[in-house]
């Protein structure tokens, strides 16, 4: 007999004996609460008369004889009830520790970039993850620390690459929605490299009345950044188009990394990138 049949007959045994004894126990209540009406209704007939006395004293050793019987039973019950128990909780103890080991699962991430999901977690050429487990062996593991650890992976890699993402996923209670979320909704956050120069481009009320988006057009042009992007295909210049560089009385504005270059027009704005190109 294998193991989970004796486990399962040593379950069926133990259910039987906890039914039998319930039954026992419900018959027992109604036979004791009829015979002790019996016996009462017997003892006052036998003050009397005597002649019942040996009807009264049958009915007595019938009472007596059940409780033996019944205790017999139930402690008979009982060891029975106790050995299939015994048995089903060891049958099951080995069933569970037979149990192949359930293989781990590769890790992978529900993040996405233009709807491709990013299921590899090779790094990427020049992506050092060991600045990652320093992260978060500083900041935490629970969600709370998700924000700092982002913001010092985007001061070290200047962006969020994905590898450093899925990174944070294994070592922490972070998940990948939760990175996902944070990391669009503050719009620090960037999600692909960035040129080596960032050129802000400030569109606050001052510049953009002054021309600051026909600037930041002439410089998409002029760097040949495709549609939808902010880099150039060299990675040499990154624009961003920011709300206010606090120079308004210099409108429009632009600062490639620390410079500022102010009063420029289309034609002179790709000049402030002379010096950095």
């Amino acid at each position: 007999m294998t193991v989970r049949r004796a486990t399962i007959a040593a379950g069926v045994l133990g259910l039987l004996c906890v039914a039998a004894l319930t039954v026992d126990y419900v018959v027992m209540r109604t036979w004791t609460a009829a015979s002790d009406a019996r016996t009462a209704a017997m003892q006052v007939r036998v003050q009397s008369d005597a002649s019942l006395a040996p009807a009264l004293a049958a009915e007595q050793k019938t009472i007596a004889e059940f409780g033996r019987a019944r205790r017999t039973r139930i402690n008979w019950l009982s060891l029975v009830l106790v050995g299939a128990a015994a048995g089903f909780l060891s049958g099951a103890k080995r069933m569970i520790g037979e149990r192949p080991p359930v293989a781990p699962k590769k890790p992978t991430a529900a993040l996405k970039r233009g709807g491709r999901p990013l299921t590899t977690t090779a790094a990427a050429p020049g992506i050092d993850l060991a600045f990652v487990d320093e992260v978060v062996a500083r900041e935490g593991r629970g969600p709370e620390a998700a924000i700092p650890i982002l913001q010092a992976i985007q001061a070290h890699y200047r962006y969020l690459p994905d590898e450093a993402l899925r990174r944070v996923c294994e070592l922490t209670e972070i998940t990948p929605a939760q990175i996902s979320g944070t990391s669009s909704f503050y719009s620090r956050f960037r999600r692909s490299p960035v040129g080596e120069h960032i050129v802000r481009v400030c569109h606050g009320t001052a510049c953009h009345v002054a021309g600051a988006r026909q600037i930041t057009d002439e410089l998409r042009r002029e760097l040949k950044i495709p549609e939808g992007g902010d880099t150039d295909p060299s990675r040499t210049f990154t624009i961003e188009e920011v709300a206010c560089l606090g120079c308004c009385s210099l409108a429009p504005v632009v600062m490639v990394d620390e410079h500022t270059a102010g009063n420029l027009t289309p034609a002179t704005a790709c000049d402030a990138l002379g010096e950095r190109a």
